[in-house]
C-alpha cells in the first residue's frame, strides 16, 4: 500500500518504546494527582484499530491524572512486522509498557482500562505483573458470551489453522483485507458497533487512514484467523484478584453477557449495563465517567 503519514490520533506528545517486538507507540499527557495513579488506555483489536478509540477517554482523565494510551503492535504509530502476533506477544508489550509507566511516574500501581479483545491482554497482565495493575476496567470485554464456550488448556487460542496460514502466505490475505477495510466496509462494522446508523465520524476517518500504513494487514488477519482469542478466558478470568469493573453495551453486536453470572458474586467484581454501544463514551461521555469515576476513586 502507498504510504501517506500517518497522524496522531490523540491531541498529545508521542513516545516509542523499543521492544522486542519493534517500536511501540504510547500517547502521554494529563497531570500529576496523589489520589490517583496513573492510567493506562489499551485500545480494541479489529481490522483498523489504534488508540483513536480511547480519544474521549483520554481527554477526560488527563484533566484528572497522568495518562498513557498505547497503539498494540500492528495498529496505529506502533511498528507492524509480519510476525506471528499472538495473545502472549500482546500482553508482553502491554505488560512492557505498565513496567516503563511505573517507572517514568514513580509509582508502584496503575490502574487500566482495556476494550473489547484488549481487556484479554489486560487481564493476563495483571496476572504477570500483580503488583503493577491497582484497578482494571474493562469496557465491552470478550469471555462472557453463552455462545462461545472455553475449548482449550490455559495459553492456547481460539485460532483456525488452516485458515491462518491461507491468510499469511497466499496474496488473497491482502484482497480480504483490503475488502474488509473499504471506507464503506468500515462504516459498517462501526454501525455495528455503534448498534445505530450514527458513528464518531472522526473515529471512523482515522480508522480508513490507518489501515492505509504499511504492513497493516499482519496483525488484523490474525484476528480473523481467531488467533488473537484466548481459548481459556473464564479461567483467565477466575484468577484475577483485584478489583474489576465492567461495561455491557445495550446495543450492537456485543451484547451477550450471560456468563457474567458466574462472576457477578466475586468480590471487588461490578457489572454495569451503559446505555450505548461497544463504545459508549463517545454517546455520553459524561454519563459513562459518572460511573467509571467512582470505581477509580
Amino acid at each position: 500500500m502507498n504510504k501517506t503519514a500517518l497522524p496522531s490520533a490523540l491531541d498529545a506528545p508521542v513516545r516509542l518504546l523499543n521492544l522486542a517486538v519493534g517500536r511501540v507507540a504510547v500517547y502521554q499527557s494529563g497531570c500529576n494527582d496523589p489520589e490517583l495513579p496513573p492510567l493506562l488506555l489499551v485500545h480494541s483489536v479489529n481490522a483498523a484499530a489504534s488508540s483513536a478509540e480511547v480519544v474521549p477517554l483520554f481527554e477526560h482523565a488527563k484533566a484528572q491524572r497522568t495518562v498513557w494510551a498505547m497503539d498494540l503492535p500492528g495498529f496505529g504509530l506502533s511498528d507492524r512486522p509480519d510476525i506471528a502476533y499472538s495473545p502472549q506477544l500482546m500482553t508482553d508489550a502491554v505488560s512492557a509498557v505498565l513496567a516503563d509507566l511505573c517507572a517514568e511516574s514513580g509509582e508502584h500501581q496503575v490502574d487500566v482500562l482495556a476494550v473489547s479483545l484488549a481487556c484479554e491482554f489486560a487481564a493476563r497482565a495483571a496476572q504477570a505483573r500483580p503488583l503493577h495493575i491497582r484497578r482494571l476496567a474493562m469496557v465491552s470485554p470478550t469471555g462472557f458470551s453463552a455462545k462461545r464456550r472455553p475449548h482449550g488448556p490455559p495459553g492456547t487460542t481460539r485460532v483456525i489453522p488452516w485458515l491462518d496460514r491461507w491468510l499469511r502466505s497466499s496474496v488473497w490475505g491482502e484482497r480480504i483485507f483490503r475488502q474488509l477495510t473499504r471506507p464503506g466496509v468500515i462504516r459498517y462494522f462501526l454501525r455495528r458497533t455503534f448498534g445505530r446508523p450514527e458513528i464518531d465520524e472522526a473515529l471512523w476517518r482515522y480508522a480508513v487512514a490507518t489501515t492505509r500504513q504499511p504492513g497493516a494487514r499482519h496483525a488484523p488477519l490474525r484476528f480473523v484467523s481467531g488467533a488473537l482469542f484466548s481459548a481459556d478466558v473464564p479461567e483467565l478470568y477466575r484468577q484475577l484478584d483485584l478489583p474489576v469493573w465492567v461495561s455491557m453495551p445495550t446495543r450492537g453486536d456485543f451484547t451477550d453477557y450471560e456468563r457474567r453470572s458466574e462472576f457477578e458474586d466475586r468480590p471487588g467484581w461490578q457489572f454495569h449495563r451503559v446505555q450505548g454501544g461497544a463504545l459508549p463514551y463517545f454517546e455520553d461521555s459524561k454519563a459513562f465517567h459518572e460511573r467509571l469515576d467512582g470505581f477509580w476513586r
